[in-house]
């Protein structure tokens, strides 16, 4: 007995594969590239008279006769050598056997894709009570039948022309068709026409290979309806010759609809059903290209919902996906068929126009985006309200690359936005510009702390009663080699963007806890107001500018905010200043009265001032409401125990008025601008010496 080294096709041998092929009434096996037993199912062991772990690994020297081992590897040569399946009959001879058997025997060659031998299948057919008396293969007929129609796939035999000989039950529930009703058709009646090329190929390699496939098509069923398949096929030939072909036929239908829900799922966002940023790319690229090859333009629009994250902080994210899902209609029903609507994530939209007509059209197709957003969004039972700033960019007059007309329309957004939102707005040349220095100067706004370039200012804070300086607020200044004194209002959202609000937070923060720490150890208790952005509020590391305040003397420093800061995250900052109220650390609501905070907050976040705008106060002597919305505002505070600080006094006259009001601080012109250090030192002295 010869056993050869182990087989590579033993990894597919494991027991729900025995199981399966054990169920099959027909004796199977399958050889390797040498000849050796891998597979052999329960009817080949009953056949063969020996059992598969016998066999296993072996090319059946040892069991069977030699002459007969001989016999089977010349077979086996032929079929590979011939590359096409072999059928014969042959006498199986053993020890085992009580009696010589005669099996009809085909084998079929497996190739690799590159056309080297895998393995053999064979299937052999015991016909010994056929041969013995000269009789039809009844038995034999009853068993290949039984093999047949239980089969889970479609099994179907035609004719070179493709006539259906035969086929299973299987096959009949694929195609919908009776068995009479096929008999009378063909295998062209049930292909589309647009497989006719496809199906041409896969005869070439029939004819070449000895088989086809696998490859997928459909089929047409009885119902009109398509139905996705999976087909291999061999080629047969009967006793006189004649070619025919055997057709494994698989319905995907339900693997095909799982892929599709895979590609949705990538392809398109969920809340909306539109196209997602991917797709969104995809698409783009696509109009840019062809709009190149034409010399066409492509209009891109960039929609943002205004106040959308209200939405969300007041009735819950649920509802903030109903609203965003009505937009994606409203928008969609602005626009043409041949168009994209995209939801490239949060409460962001965009719109792709292709071969538009002219800006007229862009316009119009803008403001009527604006106005179907106005109406008030049903949110089961609560009515939401919305808009939007349009960003317009041009291909390829703004850009000629998918990344370029991104950013563009982008800062035509934020101009959109800028210029006070519910309109939309183009990308121009002096916007680029314009970002172009703002990336310059982000860049130098790097290297101000290293190079000593920051400095902060102190504007005194005068007690109403007393009329002397009791607080100052520290003013952030960056004095920049070329430009100057650059503008708080220029750098500092510079600084936010590139997240270099922290460093540069953290510096300022250190640099009043030492002034306020000098001016008491001279015998003056001045408290410092430091300006906090909402993103150094809300940092969930933050940046250690906490450990700063630990241990400070009461009333050193206090924390000024914006009225929209306690809106952006209510739970952080509700802890944050929690946190500070813990440390002794006073918080100051700045520009109060300009902003959508509602009253509860400031209980609820415990505020210790309030300072009225100077859009207020400007307006005190000529506005008779500008002075009322001042008189509420400072009773409603010292109602709830704040205490009030009116910004932007200049005159004389504004002053006398806010005394009668009750304001208890004034800060403003009237009194010093922003000063260095060492000039609000000598303004302390002359205020009149110590207070501590």
């Amino acid at each position: 007995m010869t056993h050869l080294p182990p087989s590579p096709l033993d990894a597919i041998l494991n027991p729900r594969i025995k199981e399966i092929v054990d169920a099959i009434p027909v004796a199977l096996f399958v050889k390797d590239s040498h000849s050796r037993f891998v597979l052999m199912n329960r009817a080949c062991e009953e056949q063969f008279g020996l059992s598969f772990a016998d066999l296993r690994g072996s090319d059946g020297s040892g069991f069977f006769p030699a002459e007969q081992v001989e016999a089977f590897l010349a077979k086996d040569r032929e079929v590979f050598a011939g590359r096409r399946p072999v059928d014969y009959q042959e006498t199986i001879r053993n020890a085992a056997l009580k009696q010589n058997r005669v099996g009809h025997t085909i084998k079929h060659p497996v190739y690799d894709a590159d056309g080297s031998p895998l393995y053999l299948v064979g299937v052999t057919v015991d016909v010994t009570e056929r041969v013995g008396a000269e009789a039809e293969p009844r038995i034999s007929d009853d068993k290949l039948r039984r093999l047949f129609e239980v089969s889970p796939m479609g099994i179907a035999l035609t004719d070179m022309a493709g006539r259906y000989l035969d086929f299973n039950q299987a096959f009949e529930r694929i195609c919908g068709y009776s068995r009479e009703e096929l008999n009378r058709l063909d295998y062209w009646a049930l292909t589309p026409k647009e497989y006719a090329e496809q199906e041409e190929e896969q005869l070439a390699s029939l004819s070449a290979r000895g088989s086809y496939g696998p490859y997928e098509k459909e089929y047409i069923r009885k119902d009109g309806g398509r139905v996705p398949l999976r087909l291999n096929g061999v080629l047969i030939h009967d006793s006189e010759g004649r070619p025919y072909i055997w057709s494994i036929v698989e319905d995907i239908t339900e693997r095909k609809k799982k892929d599709e829900l895979i590609w949705l799922q990538a392809n398109f966002d969920m809340v909306t059903n539109l196209p997602n940023r991917r797709l969104f790319r995809d698409r783009l690229e696509q109009e840019i290209k062809k709009a190149q090859r034409h010399g066409l333009q492509v209009a891109l629009l960039y929609i943002d919902l205004d106040h959308f994250k209200d939405i969300n902080d007041t009735f819950g994210h649920d509802k903030g996906d109903l609203l965003l899902a009505e937009a994606a209609r409203r928008i969609s029903s602005c626009v043409r068929t041949s168009d994209t609507v995209a939801r490239p994530g949060g409460d962001e939209f965009v719109v792709i126009l292709p071969q538009f007509g002219g800006l007229a059209t862009v316009e119009r197709l803008a403001r009527g985006i604006l106005e179907a957003l106005h109406a008030p969004f049903d949110l089961n039972g609560d009515h939401g309200y919305v808009s939007a700033s349009i960003g317009i960019t041009i291909y390829p007059d703004d850009a000629r690359n998918l990344e370029g007309l991104l950013i563009h329309v982008d800062q035509a957004m934020y101009l959109a936005k800028s210029q006070g939102r519910d309109r939309f707005a183009y990308f121009t040349e002096s916007m680029q510009r314009e970002a172009e220095q703002k990336r310059a100067l982000t860049n130098d706004l790097r290297q101000a702390l290293a190079r000593n370039e920051l400095e902060l200012y102190y504007q005194p804070i005068i007690d109403s009663a007393s009329g002397r300086i009791v607080k100052a607020e520290a003013l952030l200044r960056w004095k920049h080699p070329q430009r100057g004194m650059v503008s708080p209002a220029e750098f500092i959202p510079l600084a936010e963007g590139s997240w270099l609000i922290f460093d540069i937070g953290r510096w300022a923060l250190e640099q009043a806890i030492a002034v306020a720490e000098r001016f008491r150890r001279q015998g003056r208790a001045i408290e410092i107001s430091v300006n906090m952005s909402a993103l150094q509020l809300s940092d969930p590391s933050h940046n250690g500018w906490l450990e700063e305040l630990r241990g400070l003397p009461p009333n050193s420093l206090a924390i000024e905010i914006t009225e929209s800061t306690l809106l952006r995250d209510s739970i952080t900052v509700k802890q944050r200043l929690l946190e500070l109220r813990n440390l002794g650390i006073q918080v100051s609501i700045d520009d109060f009265g300009m902003g959508f905070s509602a009253l509860s907050s400031l209980k609820k976040f415990h505020i210790d001032y309030l300072k009225i705008d100077r859009a207020f106060t400007s307006g005190l002597l000529e506005d008779e409401s500008d002075r009322a919305l001042t008189e509420a505002i400072i009773v409603m505070a010292h109602k709830l125990g704040i205490k009030t600080i009116a910004e932007g006094v200049e005159t004389e006259a504004q002053r006398e008025v806010l005394l009668r009001l009750g304001s208890d601080y004034l800060q403003g012109f009237l009194f010093s601008p922003g000063l260095p250090v060492a000039e609000f030192e000598r303004m302390l002295r002359d205020d009149g010496g110590t207070n501590g």
